[in-house]
């Protein structure tokens, strides 16, 4: 997304947990000729969001789109994966997008022009499969939360929108996100090997109901008269990685 944004002119502003992955991004994009910042957040904290939006709105003056793209994982059966899971999941995948919708929306909003929320949920956050319940609830938070801002920019009437990605399997880092993971949030068990299996038998089980969804929805489509088809793309081709967080703005503007 950032290439794309920087490709259309756009100022980007790049945050993630992670900075030398971040310094990497930002560099990468600058050999490209954009104008970019970059700031280390923590997303799961409510200040650190509104420090990034601070920093934002001191250097570029405005935001206009806003993206919340951070997720972690982690796998295991219901009853047993450790609270701390719960937490950490819940804390970057849900709270980091409550924390950039509550921070940001309103500085959109208060700037009476055109502006867009980007939220990434993902394909869990449609389907429900085994050993990635944490994942599933937290993606599924997501939509609902996406779909639900819609509706209350639209009946206020804003030049604000919102668009909800639901990605299918992309090749990223997030099976290793425990890299990033806190350390008052790491399991007092070791996950180790057992984790990753989980996490890669719930992509087997998610990447074949994608698979049949598709084709339900394709069978679907084809025996729609033509002239009643409407479109809907539920997903496309954004990358978690670890705990990446990134928006971009428009002529004066950020990325969250």
């Amino acid at each position: 997304m950032t290439e794309r944004f920087a490709a259309e002119g756009m100022k980007v502003v790049l945050a993630d947990v992670e900075a030398q992955a971040l310094s990497k991004a930002e560099q990468e994009l600058r050999d490209q000729g954009a104008t970019t910042l970059s700031v280390v957040t923590d997303v799961s904290k409510a200040d650190q969001v509104e420090a990034l939006a601070q920093k934002t709105l001191e250097t570029f003056g405005a935001v206009h789109i806003v993206c919340n793209n951070a997720g972690v994982a982690a796998g295991g059966l219901s009853w047993s994966q450790p609270l701390a899971d719960w937490e950490w999941l819940i804390g970057v995948n849900l709270w980091g997008v409550i924390h950039g919708v509550r921070t940001f929306v309103p500085i959109l909003l208060d700037q009476k022009t055109e502006g867009h929320v980007v939220n990434t949920a993902s394909m869990a956050g449609l389907l429900s499969g085994p050993f990635a319940t944490i994942y599933n609830v937290t993606k599924h938070g997501v939509v609902t939360l996406s779909e639900s801002l819609y509706q209350e920019l639209a009946l206020q009437n804003a030049p604000v929108t919102v668009s909800v990605l639901c990605p299918g399997f992309v090749k990223t880092n997030i099976l290793d996100s425990d890299r990033n993971r806190p350390e008052q949030l790491q399991a007092s068990e070791s996950p180790g090997d057992e984790a990753a299996q989980a996490m890669r038998a719930a992509i087997s089980t998610f990447a074949a109901s994608s698979r049949r969804a598709s084709l339900v929805s394709l069978k679907k489509a084809l025996s729609t008269p033509r002239s009643t088809r409407t479109s809907s793309a539920l997903c496309a081709c954004c990358a978690i990685d670890g705990q990446a967080h990134s928006a971009a703005s428009t002529a004066a503007g950020a990325i969250l």
